[in-house]
């Protein structure tokens, strides 16, 4: 790794975990090329299951009880 990249990496570090997210989203956006078929795709996606959850069609499960039984499952 160069210098700058290892003094980049240790400032990225010591950011808020909020804040390296929004870096890595940014630095991602410049090597990575988006495809609008993908992405619409996925808002398609997006909508429907925002529709299912409105609509009463989903079944949601509050995020400690998947923890758990993931938990359970990997011991």
């Amino acid at each position: 790794m160069s210098d700058l990249v290892e003094e980049l990496s240790r400032k990225a570090l010591s950011l808020a975990p909020e804040e390296r997210v929004r870096l890595a989203e940014a630095l991602l956006a410049t090597v990575q090329e988006v495809d609008d078929e993908v992405e619409a795709a996925w808002d398609a996606e997006i909508e429907r299951r925002v529709g299912d959850i409105d609509q009463g069609r989903a079944k949601l499960i509050p995020a400690e009880e998947v923890f758990a039984e993931v938990r359970r499952l990997i011991k």
